[in-house]
């Protein structure tokens, strides 16, 4: 499924199954309470924080993509284009960053 298809599904999702969306406030709140949850999951599993017992069963996919839907909800609601956004964002990354990577003794 390409980023077009995600908006265009999630939006069908929203406007059939969701009633309407949340207004862009409460879903920046929603996103930001996603990627909490992502982000503790991330800390107990790969970080140096202990996993509790009941955070072993949480599928690490399934918050991926709590954020993605989220982050799509917004997009469609701000009338952006992902997938213009996100080849610009590379292209500029792209121009920025072209040897900066390569030139870091950090990263070798």
């Amino acid at each position: 499924m390409t980023i077009k298809e995600s908006q265009e599904i999630v939006d069908e999702w929203i406007n059939t199954i969701g009633v309407r969306y949340f207004n862009e406030l409460t879903n920046t709140a929603i996103l930001t309470e996603e990627v909490g949850e992502l982000a503790s999951i991330m800390a107990r599993r790969y970080g140096e924080q202990s996993e509790k017992e009941s955070d072993k069963d949480k599928d690490l996919a399934d918050e991926m993509a709590d954020v993605l839907f989220v982050l799509i909800c917004l997009a469609n609601q701000t009338g952006i284009d992902l997938t213009d956004a996100l080849k610009k964002n590379l292209e500029k990354k792209t121009k920025r960053d072209l040897n900066r990577h390569k030139e870091n003794k950090k990263l070798q």
